[in-house]
């Protein structure tokens, strides 16, 4: 895993901003600690920070490969996880290898298949290639967009990095966020494309970007498809097991220390189960908890049930070398804690403990491990959140979560100054982007209307929610120098999950059913049994004391432009308010968080926001 940055110009000679191509590489240094390169020629400079998984010693970038006509070059993020088959495959092509590393194996790749070589790649991955044959740019994401690729275009070519903060170090970008980009930071759904600054935009996943003398040209090629699923129950959960044992056999591939994200839910659990399956050496395991959070918990609109006996269960079970990590306020409510996290997600999320918790945890597990396995996807692909099974919720026009979460009302975002909430026009802003999105949607003839309006919600899971739990789970990882990966987000489970029908995807009338009968025999009862919990959030009373403080702290400043986006007497109402009194508490919470981010998002980047 790494970063990459780079510049295409037909209007001058690159050979001569080295410096600027220092700076988007160095602004990466986190997501590749272990070296830096880069590569200039006169339209093209690439750069390219290092984390090293395979061929520590031989896998240096940029890489480059002389042909008759010309030079290619490649800046690469991410893992191929065939790239064994890959390389024989080549050899037997004729194509000779310097390195043992998947880098070469991509190059090598697109030298006999161009941009068809997408279609042979199974991983994560963002790569650019220049070819100076062509005098082109090949910009490529994976199918799900579990690595990240930002693009900027300008009057003579492009500008692009695997963060903003990458392509914002050159000085031909504008630190300007338009209505537009407001309304994306304060929806908070992830719009494939979207990238809040104006005029830079993420290459949405399986997609590729051709940048030539004419201009930027993205291009499709894989998108989720609706397909018969003639496979019975038992066939189904044998086949939905065999595609995530090869996954997970795939992902554990690597030259530095592994281990396994586990949380005591099925997801994880199923896959700590998978990894340890016949191994002989035992894998080491990581979770994170709260002080006292097991002993005092209660059950609320966001906490169903407290992990830690469950990870205890799964540990136990799979006989992995386990550490929990159990985490005070103090350390969950450090402003130098959000820093990092609003710096490594270049956006205000308002996440609050959620991501300073998963920023503790992977730092912490960066000092003895460099790879882990997570399970992000299974829920989006399976039906896990509860409002899968809530037909008030699941049949509402609007994106399901933020119904959850906000309800069915107009989905206004109170913490906006008044004029500015017109301007937005939030519930306009979501409705669109809801009917973009469902008209997207694959449909199969004959379906039932209640096959069809699950087909929708999985669709609109897999391309608008998990692409921010991706999102999430890439930067606050590389933040620290650790590369997560996804087995469930293997474009195979993907395919294969969303096609199978809703009524065996809860045959036995819980979520997730079909993949607890796939896990069956590598996961522990007292885990099959457990109902979907959240990703866990601290019960401490003193951590929203804190936030109030903290915001009390905020709203002390005469002036500041975090006023422009947040309405001074409604954050005021939320920093002097009883927390345990408060009619909704998460959403009290959220708002003491957006205000935080917001601040410390504004004050780092400084942008210059549109608003008029």
């Amino acid at each position: 895993m790494c970063g990459i940055t780079g510049w295409v110009s037909f209007d001058r000679d690159l050979t001569r901003e080295e410096g600027v191509l220092e700076a988007m590489t160095g602004s990466m240094t986190a997501r590749g600690p272990d070296g830096s390169g880069t590569w200039y020629s006169r339209h093209a400079a690439l750069g390219h920070r290092r984390l090293a998984i395979i061929d520590l010693e031989g896998g240096a970038q940029p890489v480059t490969a002389q042909t008759l006509d010309g030079v290619v070059a490649l800046t690469y993020s991410g893992e191929v996880y065939n790239f064994a088959e890959l390389r024989a495959e080549l050899r037997r092509r004729g194509h000779p290898f310097r390195t043992a590393c998947d880098t070469e194996v991509v190059l090598r790749a697109y030298l006999e298949w161009g941009a068809a070589l997408t279609e042979r790649l199974v991983g994560m991955y963002a790569f650019a290639v220049w070819d100076g044959r062509s005098e082109q740019l090949l910009l490529v994401r994976d199918r799900l967009g579990i690595k990240p690729l930002y693009y900027y275009p300008t009057p003579d070519g492009v500008l692009f990095g695997s963060e903003p903060k990458a392509v914002l170090a050159n000085p031909a970008v504008p630190r300007t966020v338009d209505l537009d980009g407001i309304r994306e930071i304060v929806l908070g759904v992830k719009t494939p494309g979207a990238a809040v600054w104006q005029g830079m935009r993420e290459l949405p996943p399986g997609h590729v970007a051709t940048v030539g003398r004419s201009g930027v040209r993205e291009q499709e090629y894989w998108r989720l498809r609706a397909l018969p699923h003639t496979d019975d129950l038992a066939t189904t959960s044998g086949r939905l097991r065999e595609l995530l044992h090869d996954s997970v056999r795939e992902q554990l591939v690597a030259d530095v220390p592994r281990c396994l994200l586990v949380s005591g839910g099925l997801d994880s659990s199923a896959l700590a189960g998978l990894a340890s399956d016949g191994r002989a050496a035992r894998l080491r395991s990581f979770s994170v908890d709260f002080a006292g959070h097991s002993e005092h918990f209660v059950p609320d609109e966001y906490n169903i049930s407290p992990d830690a006996p469950y990870v205890r269960a799964v540990v136990d079970h799979l006989g992995t070398d386990h550490t929990d990590l159990v985490l005070d306020p103090a350390a969950l409510a450090d402003p130098e804690v959000r820093r990092a996290c609003v710096s490594a997600r270049d956006l205000p999320v308002g996440r609050g403990d959620l991501d300073h918790s998963l920023y503790l945890l992977f730092r912490a597990i960066r000092e003895h491990s460099t790879v882990a396995l997570s399970g992000e996807g299974a829920d989006e692909m399976f039906g896990g959140y509860w409002w899968f099974h809530d037909r008030a919720v699941s049949e509402a026009a609007g994106f399901p979560w933020l119904t959850a979460a906000l309800g069915t009302a107009r989905q206004e975002r109170p913490y906006t100054p008044p004029d500015l909430r017109v301007a937005l026009d939030i519930p306009e802003f979501a409705a669109q982007r809801y009917r973009d999105a469902l008209a997207e949607t694959p449909v199969l003839d004959g379906e039932s209307a209640e096959q069809r309006r699950a087909r929708q919600l999985l669709y609109l899971h897999m391309t608008r929610s998990l692409g921010g739990m991706l999102d999430r789970k890439d930067r606050l990882s590389m933040a620290v120098g650790l590369e997560v990966r996804v087995p469930f987000c293997d474009h195979r489970v993907a395919e294969y999950a969303f096609n199978i029908p809703w009524s065996m995807q809860v045959f036995d009338g819980r979520e997730k059913s079909v993949l607890r009968a796939a896990a069956r025999e590598v996961v522990p009862d007292v885990v099959l049994g457990r109902t979907k919990s959240p990703y866990p959030m601290t019960q401490d009373r003193r951590y929203v004391c804190a936030l109030q403080e903290q915001v009390r702290g905020v709203l002390a400043l005469a002036d500041h432009d975090v006023f422009t986006l947040v309405d001074r007497p409604t954050a005021l109402r939320a920093a002097e308010a009883d927390p345990t009194r408060v009619p909704h508490p998460g959403r009290h919470r959220m708002l003491l968080e957006k205000v935080l981010d917001l601040y410390v998002w504004l004050d780092h980047h400084r942008p210059k926001l549109l608003v008029g």
